[in-house]
C-alpha cells in the first residue's frame, strides 16, 4: 500500500480535502502534517467563526441540557472532519478509506525525514482573496495549543 505524506502548509482546505478523499478511495494511505497551517478562504473572518460557533451551540428539543452533534475544536479534527464529509463513510469502502487517513498538528518526529508532497491544485489561486488558518478558527472555538 502506497503511503503519501502531504504538508498542508499554505494549502486551501476544501481543495486539499477533495484531492485527499479521492486518493483515499483509490487505496492510498495518506498522512497530513501541519494541519493547523491549512487555509480557509473567507470574505469576513467573523462570519466564518460565527458559523463554526453556531454548530457548537446546537441543542436538542427534548433535552436542552444535552448538546447536539459533536464537532471538533482541534485543527487536526477540523481537517479530518472536512475530509470525512467528502467520503461515503457509511459504506464499507468509505470506512476503510477513512481508516487510512492520519492527520497531525505539526510534524511528528517519525515523519520529519520522510519525503513530503504538496498538492498544486490546492494552492491559493488569488492573492487578493482573504484567508484564515485552521489554527485561528480552532483558537476561536476554544482550542488551547
Amino acid at each position: 500500500m502506497k503511503e503519501v505524506v502531504i504538508d498542508a502548509s499554505g494549502l486551501v482546505l476544501g481543495r486539499l480535502a477533495s484531492v485527499v478523499a479521492k486518493r483515499l478511495l483509490m487505496g492510498e494511505r495518506v498522512i497530513i502534517i501541519n494541519a493547523e497551517k491549512a487555509l480557509i478562504s473567507c470574505n469576513k473572518r467573523k462570519s466564518l467563526v460565527d458559523r463554526f460557533k453556531e454548530r457548537l451551540r446546537k441543542r436538542t428539543h427534548y433535552n436542552p441540557e444535552k448538546t447536539g452533534p459533536k464537532w471538533p475544536r482541534r485543527p487536526d479534527g477540523i481537517v479530518r472532519r472536512t475530509i470525512r464529509g467528502m467520503l461515503p463513510r457509511k459504506t464499507p469502502r468509505g470506512r476503510a478509506a477513512l481508516k487510512r487517513l492520519r492527520v497531525y498538528i505539526g510534524v511528528p518526529e517519525h515523519y520529519a525525514q520522510a519525503p513530503k508532497e504538496t498538492i498544486p491544485e490546492a494552492l491559493p489561486k488569488s492573492h487578493r482573496a482573504k484567508y484564515i488558518t485552521v489554527a485561528e478558527v480552532a483558537k476561536e472555538l476554544g482550542w488551547r495549543p
